[in-house]
């Protein structure tokens, strides 16, 4: 008992260490965050910071990891609404694009996005990191439920890799612009308005 005790307290100041650390180097950059100021966030001393994690670039990497798979797993849990027995298909395809756009416009998707741009140039990898645990991990799921939903007879016959790229590119693609690359907060009603637009071009293209 004491040992899963243990085990547990010190996963969950790991977890700690790391969500200070997504929110110090959002806040600051990561050429201006020190590990102190991580440390003194997370509520641990700074060598602790480092018994969890070595060095500064591994906290970042780590941090926008556990970021990059959180917004991930919320992309999926929006998109989960989206069934191949749905009434109306038009309906349901703005629902999950309002949500996703809504995950993807949250401060720490946008913290997220932040910290990958200004990053490019000494650590391009974590680019891949970063879309890898979010648009890819979603870019397939959404494949799958577009499959599904043209078997059923729902939509055209398609490459449903291609069909969720476009869709997805529909969303993506104005937000980003309305955002100016994830520095502004667009509206609800910007989010609905992207939303039906994206859908209604998609299914001029694979509707039935």
């Amino acid at each position: 008992m004491t040992g899963a005790a243990t085990g547990r307290g010190r996963i969950d100041k790991r977890r700690a260490i790391l969500e200070a650390a997504f929110a110090v180097f959002a806040e600051r950059g990561y050429a201006q965050a020190c590990v102190q100021e991580i440390a003194d966030a997370a509520g641990v001393a700074k060598p602790t910071v480092y018994n969890h994690l070595n060095d500064k670039e591994t906290l970042l990497r780590h941090a926008m990891e556990t970021a990059a798979d959180t917004v991930g797993a919320e992309c999926l849990r929006a998109l989960a609404r989206l069934r191949d027995d749905v009434a109306d298909l038009e309906a349901a395809l703005r629902d999950c694009a309002v949500r996703m756009l809504k995950v993807c416009n949250s401060p720490r998707a946008r913290a997220l996005r932040s910290l990958t741009y200004a990053q490019l140039g000494t650590l391009p990898d974590l680019a891949d990191l970063v879309q890898d645990r979010t648009s890819g991990r979603l870019a397939e799921a959404l494949a799958d439920r577009l499959a599904r939903l043209a078997l059923s007879g729902r939509l055209r016959s398609c490459d449903p890799a291609v069909a969720a790229e476009q869709l997805l590119a529909l969303l993506t693609g104005p937000l980003e612009a309305r955002t100016r690359l994830g520095t502004r907060k667009v509206t609800s009603a910007e989010l609905e308005a992207i939303s039906a637009a994206a859908v209604a071009t998609f299914l001029a293209a694979y509707g039935n």
